[in-house]
């Protein structure tokens, strides 16, 4: 679970985010619309614990995300779709994440499910495992 109060970035005299409370529950795929400059990818990035909150929190199970153990098992994002290696599909792109992470492909699969786009990925017995895996 995803448990934002309150959560406020300022950049100088420029707010970005201001006050968001919010909570994303286990099991769904959830995404934040808005224009750009509306403080979607800041949101995200203090989720991640990537940019500090000038106020406020964010607690992804109970506790900041820089301090989970292993974070890939409890939340994932994709902040810039160019950072997906060029021609690799989303799911091959799932794949890796798994298979570098430890986390079972059948697990993609199911992610996958959940977003509704199973009838996008490839057929997984043709995708070999990747050496480290």
């Amino acid at each position: 679970m995803i448990e934002a109060q309150h959560l406020t970035k300022r950049y100088g005299h420029t707010v970005a985010v201001d006050e968001a409370s919010f909570v994303v529950r286990p099991g769904r795929v959830t995404g934040f619309l808005g224009p750009n400059g509306a403080g979607k990818s800041t949101t995200m990035r203090m989720i991640l614990g990537l940019d500090t909150p000038t106020s406020g929190s964010v607690l992804v199970n109970g506790q900041p995300y820089r301090e989970l153990a292993d974070p890939l098992r409890s939340v994932g994002a994709l902040l810039d779709a160019t950072a997906i290696v060029g021609g690799r599909s989303a799911a091959h792109h799932l794949l890796w994440l798994a298979d570098s992470n430890g986390i079972s492909r059948r697990r993609v699969s199911e992610v996958l499910d959940i977003a509704g786009l199973s009838g996008a990925a490839p057929c997984w017995t043709a995708v070999p495992a990747a050496p480290w895996s």
